[in-house]
């Protein structure tokens, strides 16, 4: 039972990686062309570095009066949570099985 609930959270993690595919590139987008100094600041293939996705998680976006670019990063950002968590449940559920043996 604990490997169902294991692979229950890896379904939960690709809900999550499939919302983060589609708003953190429109975020991106949106950064690109309306705040072309961040822009610069992210550089080319912002998509996976750390640096923007630690932007991204620590919520640089709300010191920025822009609410568009909220409502474009917020749901990247919670999409990313659900990823990440889901994930790091699926494997220490992974790994209390492997105790229980």
């Amino acid at each position: 039972m604990t490997l169902f609930f294991a692979l229950c959270f890896v379904g939960i993690a690709i809900a999550g990686l499939s919302a983060f595919l589609i708003f953190w590139p429109l975020t991106l987008v949106h950064i690109r062309d309306q705040h072309p100094a961040l822009a610069d600041e992210f550089g080319g293939g912002a998509f996976l570095k750390p640096d923007c996705l630690r932007w991204l998680l620590n919520r640089g976006y709300a010191g920025i009066s822009d609410r568009s670019l909220s409502g474009l990063a917020t749901p990247a950002r919670i999409a990313l949570l659900v990823m990440l968590g889901g994930l790091a449940m699926a494997g220490l559920l992974g790994l209390y099985s492997q105790v229980l043996k």
